[in-house]
Formats: structure tokens, sequence, C-alpha cells
């Protein structure tokens, strides 16, 4: 480990990694499409990489993170360094690079498909689950990561690799299937097989001169079983002990570290990260955990989450008090700075008084580096000269609307006044068939947006492209046959930033990318004030699609919770008022829609499964908001327009019981290749009393997938879906949006739902 007893230390815990100008992005899809080769995409690898540790280690920080590269996903990185290849990958391994080897696990291809992706703790991020079977032998494969810290080593910079622990290596994979072999088994009883890996990794890296390295166990900021604590405890007590090893940092990024705090706490492992941007813990609680005083403490007091700067005055101050019960102490960030763009400077249209307030990854590495600083050194005259506080302006209007808020606001007309409603204005067969919104983005298409935006095309000429990529869509969908379509979303790059750039409270950016897996990236907008809608958002593009058909159209729009949850959002208010600012603008445009003549409107909330709090505390006040914002941006609307939503569904009671109150008329499931424990989960809800009673999609493939399936699957699952929630309350869709696919794909597997579908229908009417 680093000396840094002469001071306090600053150290991050990693750093973005599709590099300033998403040259990752562009290199991986090149690679993919065969217009780059693979020593091309390793040298891009390469030069990200080792400018990103030069570059930290020119900033000042004490400790520079290594190993937190890589080409697709960290996750499933860390399995294959330990060997973990899931069973049905492994008879492809030997005749493949390694590289293709890992693209084919994260991508799969149509008779393959990928390890299923999952969202990370709450973030926007989603990794690939690695697949673990009861007789999955571990082994070493280190290469890329010592590549890296030898590298380093050359140019005087000594990395901490950073690897994700055993535990939460485990806990976040799943029991990997076999076809013809029965699944299911505790992942954690491969524990004692992992560790002598670990171990030997631990030698391997002493003898290379490591001095430390970051074992990150975010599995333990959740709500965690006592044997899963149990198997943490015995973990950690083991690698405490090996024999050659460099010291250990072990970090609990996410939330609330919890009992796993004080286990550490009892072990021989030298130091700790704590997240305190996320879960502050007070200076005297800490100094209560028995041992605590003789760790390191890693004191993530700069978020890796947000991107607003810290108030530097406040923070000094809590560190000072930290130092008091943990005087070896290093100045830190509380997660990866993963989350966060790259650097605020690149931005040159955010009004001046809300760049001020922002930091993304290089501005917060600044900010560790100068709080350490200042911790040992005391605040420089640059500091002392206090900032000016900023306020942003606050709307009158819109605070006044939110107090005026009735509980009949939130309300509509029962389920069953609305169902016979709707019936009579839509006519809809029996498990009807649709889609989810969104259709491929063409080149051509993404052209025109972006001449748009550079001022090279009209924006008459911009509605006339637009609006002939709509009637092709909706002409496809008719000759498919699904009985209600929807306008494509050809004019929206990003759903979320699509309606910030419409809203006023949001700032947008133009470099601001983040990584959410693989090559896909996104811009998360900046909710920094008061929100309000100027003028109808997607009424025009949505009255056009139903103009060209005699099927119903679906209006389009992002839920409260889902824009919040996937903006950089305000702290200077509680988040549940924030989202109700949010709900009123989206109400204002559903009632647009309504009155344009739109009958059936989805309100996607995807992000109120994904926002739930990682341990019970909080959980039920946050599911009671974000269901009222849902009920309030949604009930404006008469008996008979159809609400839809788009949401994930979940084993938790909480959640299921949530879901049944945002009383949407039909909720569509994310299901990724699980749609089997879905219907058994819909099953034993209805079975126990609580399940969903409206109706329900429960998305019957995969829409990520590259994978077509057959006519006789889809009809298997539909089967299945319709004995768990009846053939009256069934629709037929994907689990997602298709903006990612292409139309060979795309095509045949919408074909082969609608066979499906109809194969329930005759059999409906022939009384089977």
């Amino acid at each position: 480990m680093v000396n840094v007893t002469d001071g306090y230390g600053s150290s991050i815990l990693g750093y973005p990694r599709i590099g300033p100008h998403r040259e990752l992005k562009r290199a991986l899809e090149g690679y993919w499409r065969g217009t780059l080769g693979r020593d091309e995409l390793e040298a891009v690898g390469r030069d990200i990489q080792d400018a990103q540790f030069s570059e930290l280690a020119a900033t000042g920080l004490t400790q520079v993170p290594g190993n937190t590269f890589s080409f697709y996903d960290h996750v499933l990185d860390n399995a294959l360094l330990f060997g973990a290849v899931p069973k049905r990958f492994a008879p492809f391994q030997e005749g493949m690079h390694p590289l293709d080897f890992y693209f084919l696990m994260a991508r799969g291809r149509p008779d393959l498909p990928p390890l299923e992706l999952v969202r990370f703790f709450g973030t926007n991020y989603h990794y690939r689950q690695p697949e673990l079977s009861a007789d999955t032998e571990f082994a070493l494969r280190p290469d890329a990561l010592l590549d890296e810290f030898d590298r380093a080593k050359e140019q005087g910079i000594e990395l901490r690799p950073v690897v994700l622990g055993p535990v939460s290596l485990l806990l976040l994979s799943k029991a990997g299937h076999v076809p013809g072999e029965s699944g299911g088994f505790d992942t954690l009883s491969l524990l004692e097989a992992l560790l002598p890996v670990y171990e030997e990794l631990f030698e391997i890296l002493a003898k290379r001169g490591a001095t430390c390295v970051q074992l990150d166990e975010p599995a333990f900021t959740s709500e965690r079983t006592p044997a899963e604590l149990a198997a943490f405890e015995a973990a950690y007590q083991r690698l405490g002990t090996a024999p050659l090893r460099p010291r250990m940092l072990v970090t609990g990024q996410y939330g609330d570290f919890g009992e796993a705090l004080t286990i550490l706490a009892d072990t021989a492992v030298e130091a700790i990260g704590l997240d305190l941007a996320s879960h502050r813990i007070r200076p005297e609680d800490l100094a209560k955990i028995p041992g605590i005083r003789r760790k390191r403490l890693y004191a993530g007091v700069i978020s890796g989450r947000n991107v607003w700067r810290a108030d530097r005055y406040v923070t000094l101050e809590y560190l000072h008090e930290l130092a008091q019960v943990c005087p070896d102490l290093v100045v830190s960030t509380g997660t990866t700075l993963l989350h966060v763009p790259y650097d605020v400077l690149a931005e040159y249209d955010i009004e001046g008084h809300v760049a001020d307030r922002l930091a993304f990854a290089k501005q917060k590495v600044g900010e560790v580096v100068s709080l350490a600083k200042a911790l040992t050194e005391g605040p420089s005259e640059k500091w002392r000269k206090r900032p000016t506080e900023v306020h942003f302006k606050q709307k009158h209007a819109v605070r006044q609307r939110v107090y005026a808020v009735t509980p009949d606001m939130r309300a509509r007309e029962s389920y069953e006044v609305r169902r016979e409603a709707q019936q009579r204005r839509l006519n809809l067969p029996p498990v009807p068939a649709t889609t989810l919104g969104s259709f491929p983005q063409t080149t051509p298409i993404r052209r025109a947006r972006h001449d748009l935006g550079e001022g090279r095309l009209s924006y008459d000429e911009y509605r006339k492209r637009i609006e002939a990529e709509i009637e092709s869509t909706i002409r496809l969908q008719e000759d498919i046959g699904l009985d209600v379509l929807v306008h494509g979303e050809h004019e929206r790059n990003d759903m979320i930033q699509y309606f910030a750039e419409l809203l006023d409270g949001f700032a947008t950016t133009h470099f601001g990318w983040v990584q959410v897996y693989g090559s896909r990236c996104v811009r998360p907008p900046i909710l920094y004030g008061d929100v309000s809608r100027p003028a109808p958002m997607s009424v025009e593009w949505i009255s056009y699609a139903q103009s060209l058909t005699d099927k119903p159209v679906k209006g389009m729009v992002s839920g409260p919770v889902t824009m919040v949850a996937r903006s950089f959002v305000r702290q200077d208010q509680p988040l549940h008022e924030t989202a109700d600012q949010v709900a009123l603008a989206i109400r204002d445009e559903v009632v647009d829609l309504e009155k344009a003549g739109i009958a059936i409107i989805q309100v996607d909330e995807p992000a109120i499964r994904e926002m739930l709090p990682l341990r019970p505390e909080g959980r039920a006040e946050y599911l009671r908001w974000a269901v009222g914002a849902f009920r309030l941006a949604t009930s404006g609307v008469r008996a008979e327009t159809q609400i839809h939503t788009h949401i994930g569904y979940s084993g938790r009671a909480e959640v299921v019981e949530a879901i049944e109150e945002l009383d949407a008329d039909v909720t569509a499931i994310v299901a990724t290749r699980s749609i089997e424990w879905v219907l058994r989960a819909l099953n034993e809800d209805g079975a126990s009393g609580y399940g969903l009673s409206h109706g329900v999609g429960p998305g019957v493939y995969e829409s990520r997938s590259a994978r077509i399936p057959d006519i006789d699957e889809l009809d298997e699952l539909l089967t299945a879906a319709a004995e768990a929630v009846t053939p009256q309350r069934l629709w037929a869709n994907p689990d997602g949006g298709l903006k990612t696919r292409h139309y060979w794909q795309l095509e045949p597997s919408l074909r082969n739902m609608v066979a499906a579908a109809r194969r329930i229908r005759r059999r409906l009417e022939a009384g089977g």
C-alpha cells in the first residue's frame, strides 16, 4: 500500500472507460461490423488504459486504481478472470480467440442467447450476469490485469488492481441452466472452491510488487441473509490470513455497508472503503465499531453517482471529524466514477449558473485531491474565498400547482368501468399483439437528426423525413398483423433525453456520455430546477401516425419516476417533490394526447422497480410517492382512454403490490429470457391474493437478443401466460423496445408472435 503517513491520502475507486470521445464505442462497433481488426481494437483498449492511469497519476492522487477498463462489462471480466465459463458456452471456447469468445457470451448469436443483462445496484449501468454450475471449476486467468500493471510500472506508476470480491461475484451470478439438466443450487456453495484462486492472484500480485489490491463487495450494501453474512465473514477471515498477499482494501459501494463493516473491522483486512456520499455515517457511530481505529478508512465523500459539486467546507469539516476516529484516512469517491461523464469543461451549451455547480469525473478527481490536501495542510487562500452561493430561480406557478394536488387527481374510475368503456371503444381481439414503442433507428434518420441539430437541415425537411419513416413503420406493422401499433419513436435519440430537451428545468449535454453496457451509451439529462412543459412534446408525431391507419396507435411517454431515475437530479429538495413536478408535466402531455384522439397511451415506468432502496428502510415510503407520481401523471384522462405501462417484474410482494397500485390498464413486463419465472410468480402471486388483476403483457421474447423465436415456442409461452393471467387479460408483446434490432431480426420475430397469438384466439373460439 502506498505510504501516506506524512499526510492524508487521496484515491478514487474507478474511472470511466469508454474514452473521452467514446473511442471504445466506435472501435467495438467497427470490430463487430468487421471494419476494424482485432489488433486495432486491442490497441484502442491499451491506449485508453495508458492514458487513464497516466492522467490520474498526474493529478496528484496518492493511489491510482487499475484493472478498471473493460471491453464490455467488468463483472463478466471478473468471472473470466477466475475461469468461470458457463457450461452452455464452454464447447465454443477452444476454437475461438479469447476476445471473440468473450463477445459471444456478452452478445450471443441467433442460436445462443447471451448472458442475462441485469441492472447494477440502482444505477443506469447493466452487467452480464455470470452463470455458474455446481461443478464449476475456477482457474486464474490474470494476463490482462498483469499486462496493465506491468505497463504502468514501467512508467513509474503503481496501480492498485481492482477486483470484484469473491462473495459479491457469487451473489451477482446465477445458477446456469443446461438443457436436460435440473438447475438450481446456491452459488455461495462454490465459495470454498473460489477462495484459493483469489489467494493465487494475491501471491502473483505480491511477487509483482503490488502493495494493495482493491476488492469490491457491493452486494453487501443490499439486504443480506445471515448465511450470506456468515459466508462474507468466513471469506475475509481466510483471505486476511493468506500467506503472501498485498494489503487489502475492501469497498462497500452504492450505499450502507451495514453488518459487513462490523465484520471486516474484526478481520485482518487492512483498509475499508465506505460510500459516505450515499450513506453518511456519524463519526460517533463509526467509533463504536470494535477494531475500526486500526483500519485505513477510504472515506468516500465524493459521489460517483451524481454530477453536483460537493460543498467543500461541509465535507472538509466532516473529514476532520472522521480523522479523529480513523487517523489513517484516505479521501476517496463513494463509488467508481463509471457512472458520470468525463469532463464538464467539454460542455459549451450549459448555462453558467448550472455549469458552475457541476463536477464530472475529472472535476471529481480534483475535488478528492483538493480535499486531501486541505485536510493535510489546511485550506489554501483559494479556499478561504468562499464562492457565492447559487440559488436557482424557482417557478412560483410550478410550486403552487404541486401544492394544489389533491388525492382525487391521483385516481381514476374503477378498473371494471374502464375496461368495459375501453373495449367498446377499441374492440380489440383476445390476446392483442403489440410492441413496446421503438423501432430501429436507421442511419439516415440518425443523420437527419444530427443535421437538424447542426443547422444543416430545416425543420420542415426534417419533419418530412421523420413522417416518411413513421409511415413506413405503420405499413410494416399493418402487414405483420399487429393489433395495436406504435409510431416507432424515430424522432427520439434516447427516450429520456428527448423529453428532457423539451421540458423546462432540465439541461442536456453534448458530450456527457455514460456507459450503460458494452457500446451502449446515454447522455443522462441534468434535472436542476423546477419542471414544467412549455408545449406538447409528442402529440404532432403520434397524431400523424394515427392519421395513417384505422388501428389504434399508442402514444409513448416516459413516466415521471423513470425521468427522475435516469437523470442527474437536483438535491435541494425531496425526490417526491421533484417527481410530482415531472408528473404534472407528463399529465399535461397525456391529456393533450387524449384530446388529439389517441385511445391508448403508454407511460413507461421501468425505473419504479429499479429505484427500490437496496435495504428495507425507506422502501414503503419510496413506493408510496413513486406510485403516487405515476397516478398523478396518468389520472387526468377519461375511462375509455387506455393507459399502458412497461415495468420490470419482481418476486418481492411489496413491489408486486405497488405495480398493482399503479392502476394501469395494461402492464407490460420485462422478462429478459426469464419469462418462466415471471409466469410462475404471476401464478403464485395470484394464488396468494396480491397478484396483478389488470391487463398483463409478460414479454414473450427478449427484445435485446438477435435470436428469432419460433411460433411453437411463443405459442407455448403465451399458453402458459394465459393460464397465469387468463386469456381475457393477456397481451402479446416483446419484453422491450426494438430500437437496437435490425429489421431482418425484428420482422420474423413479430410475425411469429402474431401467429402464436392467433393460435390462442382460435383455440378460445373453439372452446379449447
